[in-house]
């Protein structure tokens, strides 16, 4: 399973830097994508503090310029790539305490967060693939079997 997740989250990373890569080439797009872009970028951020048992620096719907988002995506990149290295096996099975963004208290497994934050974020960039096509662009593939077939063929 913890190969699978790692997967899954290089895939994420992947998908978050073409996102970024597209927007960048696409001014025309920015204003509508733009918030939804600062909110997948800032969950992530988040779920790896939850994660890692300290306060996020940043809301969950933050007003992040573009750089922002660019800088935001490298840290966070880094910061999952260096959380898989010391993931165990056993770790995804352990439970996480945490209050979501209204104050209210949760618990849920590691395996479940990591899962929920591949999909939490192909959600937003497909509506981020929407105004990317509103606004006369091609939509950037992200979904995670391009990934798959074109980046972690095994």
């Amino acid at each position: 399973m913890k190969a699978h997740i790692e997967r899954m989250l290089r895939a994420m990373v992947w998908a978050d830097e073409r996102v970024v890569r597209a927007l960048a080439n696409c001014p025309a797009a920015q204003e509508e994508s733009l918030p939804l872009l600062s909110h997948l970028l800032a969950a992530e951020h988040v779920w790896l503090a939850r994660l890692e048992r300290r306060a996020a620096v940043r809301p969950v719907w933050p007003a992040l310029s573009f750089a922002d988002c660019e800088a935001l995506a490298v840290e966070n990149a880094v910061g999952y790539a260096a959380y898989l290295e010391h993931l165990s096996e056993a770790d995804l099975a352990e439970v996480v305490q945490y209050k979501n963004s209204k104050g209210v208290e949760f618990a849920t497994s590691v395996v479940d967060i990591l899962t929920h934050l591949v999909i939490h974020g192909a959600y937003h960039r497909g509506q981020i693939a929407k105004a990317l096509g509103r606004a006369g662009t091609p939509a950037t593939e992200t979904d995670y079997i391009a990934y798959v077939r074109t980046v972690d063929n095994r």
